[in-house]
């Protein structure tokens, strides 16, 4: 009976599922299809976004294959730059720009990173102030964003401006005067008005400054390059071709292009400190003579000078101007030199019996030599100090006037050498340079110690009038003799030989008002000081 009963339920309840799993199919049906076809426009809608993303890709690969610039389309507040793979979003609003703190900053040693001390992709905190190398994921720059929470950092190459840990470029003009601290630049009209300027600037802790009289930092007995620098600075058409990076682009030389970014520095009217600090020009001078000249070792301005002409005209010789540069230019005139060797030894000493004999031998003895040499600088030897005290026991300071050791170039005075060998010589001058650079031979050295001439030379400070005492060469044609000079530059040694220090007085013609410069120490001074004091070496420019 149960049996028969549990039969018959399930035959009654058997047609009503059926019948609902019936009625229920098309819904089902209906469901499946729907959600097929949403799984079809999803994967039509991925393939689409791949097919784009592999566009996207390989016409970026193509334009930067190509050299091609990327999408014109810019908004105002974002951009979005295609390099290869990597996106640089590019934003004038940061919220980390008031972070920035110019008092910390300074660009003028050298760039190398902090840390790995590499000098490639060299990026500076700007708000700090140290360096640090690249801006990747795991560099330098990127640690110190996270550690440090500094967020705005200059590449010091690129002169961009970017925030880190986000990477996105920042563009701002409120950043403009880091840029011209960084790399100072100057047109070509205001180099042409920049002996007319008068205007002091200001630093950023509000002291004022003149350009082109910035003080130079003495790193460790460096007050030899100091004065060299600064009377290099006052010769006008060396400072304007240094003013215009575009002049000696082609150059290679490092000591070239840090003796153009010094001139760039020293002449800058938005700096943000009064003072400069050579320290990546004195790298490449060390680097450049072999450790010749190095911080912390005292040298002679002379011997600087000369090493550095002759350096700059190397590196900046052109050969389709026939071995010129702006050097010679400049500093560049010439001599003619009469040499005199005696052939035998002791040939004048051979006696003959008669005096007119002894001429006739010693003409007969003689080899004469005339040459033409040019010259970038005049040696004056100075006539040895007095032997004796006077009566008060005190030590006569002997002077002597500029034109009487000038005398050595008149072409009849005679110089007797004993190196490379015994010989007679006399120095005639037959081209003036635009620039006369003299300098007095105050230091002598013998085999125990070094000894300082302590004789004063009296010079004019303004129209120094050499045909007067040199016999020129007349000029050819309807050109006038230029022999008149004006003094622009006078450096000064004080102190024992070995020791002391340098400083320098140079013009500034805007005002024509002369300063005292010994490295950070600017003074205004006056022109009778100038001539008292024992001159070294000069800069004197010529007269149009």
């Amino acid at each position: 009976m149960e049996e028969s009963r549990k039969r018959r339920q399930t035959d009654t309840e058997g047609p009503s599922n059926e019948a609902a799993a019936a009625s229920d199919h098309p819904k089902r049906q209906r469901l499946s299809d729907e959600n097929g076809a949403q799984l079809e426009v999803s994967n039509h809608i991925e393939q689409e976004e791949l097919k784009r993303g592999e566009e996207q890709l390989n016409g970026g690969e193509v334009k930067e294959a190509n050299g091609e610039e990327h999408d014109d389309e810019r908004e105002e507040d974002q951009q979005v730059l295609v390099r290869g793979h990597r996106h640089v979003a590019v934003r004038k609003d940061c919220p980390y720009l008031d972070t920035v703190n110019r008092q910390v900053l300074d660009f003028d040693f050298e760039k190398f990173c902090s840390i790995s001390l590499s000098n490639l992709n060299v990026y500076a905190c700007l708000v700090c102030g140290k360096y640090f190398q690249g801006r990747g994921l795991k560099s330098h720059a990127y640690t110190h964003s996270l550690e440090a929470g500094h967020h705005v950092f200059i590449n010091l190459q690129t002169e961009k401006v970017y925030c880190l840990p986000d990477g996105y470029e920042i563009n701002d003009p409120s950043l403009d005067d880091i840029r011209h601290v960084l790399n100072p630049r100057f047109m070509r009209e205001q180099v042409a008005h920049l002996d007319q300027n008068r205007q002091w600037s200001r630093a950023l802790d509000g002291s004022d400054y003149l350009p082109g009289m910035l003080g130079l930092n003495n790193i460790k007995e460096t007050d030899f390059m100091n004065v060299t620098i600064q009377s290099l600075m006052r010769v006008t058409p060396l400072r304007n071709f240094f003013l215009i990076p575009e002049n000696y682009e082609h150059c290679k030389s490092p000591l070239v292009h840090r003796f153009g970014e010094l001139t760039r520095k020293i002449w800058h009217t938005r700096n943000f400190k009064g003072q400069v600090s050579p320290h990546e020009f004195l790298q490449a001078v060390m680097k450049a003579s072999n450790k010749r000249f190095q911080i912390g070792v005292q040298s002679d301005p002379v011997e600087f000078m000369s090493w550095l002409l002759n350096t700059l005209h190397s590196n900046l010789k052109s050969s389709k101007k026939k071995n010129r540069s702006i050097i010679y230019d400049c500093f560049q005139g010439e001599l003619e030199v009469v040499k005199e060797i005696p052939k035998r030894p002791g040939a004048e000493n051979k006696e003959n019996g008669s005096e007119e004999n002894n001429n006739k031998a010693a003409n007969e003895d003689v080899v004469s030599e005339t040459s033409r040499v040019p010259f970038l600088m005049l040696g004056l030897d100075l006539p040895p100090p007095p032997l004796f005290k006077d009566a008060m026991e005190k030590n006569i300071i002997p002077q002597i006037p500029l034109f009487n050791i000038l005398t050595k170039f008149d072409g009849k005075t005679v110089t007797e050498v004993v190196r490379p060998c015994i010989a007679r010589m006399r120095y005639r001058v037959i081209r003036l340079p635009k620039y006369l650079i003299l300098h007095m031979r105050r230091f002598t050295k013998n085999n125990f110690f070094m000894e300082k001439n302590p004789t004063i030379v009296n010079f004019p400070v303004k129209n120094l009038e050499l045909k007067d005492y040199i016999p020129l060469p007349m000029p050819n044609g309807n050109e006038k003799l230029k022999s008149k000079y004006d003094l622009i530059a006078n450096i000064v040694h004080d102190g024992k030989p070995g020791e002391g220090c340098y400083r320098v007085f140079v013009q500034r013609k805007s005002e024509e008002q002369w300063y005292e410069m010994q490295d950070l120490h600017v003074t205004e001074t006056l022109p009778q000081i100038v001539a008292l004091s024992e001159a070294y070496m000069q800069i004197y420019e010529q007269h149009e």
